[in-house]
């Protein structure tokens, strides 16, 4: 799904959409700012590459992240709630993973989890898209991040 289509959707469903993005540092909210007019739905993009940030910003538990790690479907899908609590948004996607290079045998290069808050419920998804260097997990994570949003705004 392009940007485009993304933005046509929420703006057909009156939807306000709000990132929360670590491994790719506000490229998701890049990609739909780079549309003229998207402001009519796109209302803000938490980037929190820190766990300082997470928390400070999102509301995420150190605890949280103490436990699970930053890299973890757990704190993506505190991100999601703590940006969607903080805007003024009905859709929020975030993203944290591993864009290397590096990594380790349980969270290596490419590990990225993904998750949606919208109407009181949260969603999360890994993938592993691989070693394939920190520009294309970053492109192939963004690419998704719009994907899973505009999926969601499918079915609404």
């Amino acid at each position: 799904m392009t940007p485009e289509t993304l933005l046509d959707l929420a703006r057909s469903r009156g939807i306000r959409i709000v990132t929360a993005e670590s491994c790719t540092g506000g490229l998701v909210s890049a990609a739909l700012t780079d549309i003229a007019g998207s402001s009519d739905v796109f209302d803000r993009g938490f980037v929190t590459y820190s766990n300082s940030a997470k928390t400070d910003l999102l509301g995420v538990s150190p605890d949280l992240i103490a436990q699970y790690g930053a890299v973890s479907e757990e704190v993506a899908r505190a991100m999601a709630k703590g940006a969607l609590a903080r805007a003024d948004a009905q859709i929020a996607a975030s993203v944290t993973g591993v864009a290397g290079p590096g990594g380790t045998a349980a969270k290596p290069e490419g590990m990225v989890c993904f998750s949606l808050a919208q109407d009181g419920s949260v969603t999360s998804e890994t993938h592993q898209f691989g070693a394939i260097g920190r520009h294309h997990v970053r492109a192939v994570s963004v690419a998704h991040a719009i994907t899973l949003l505009g999926k969601a705004l499918e079915k609404r």
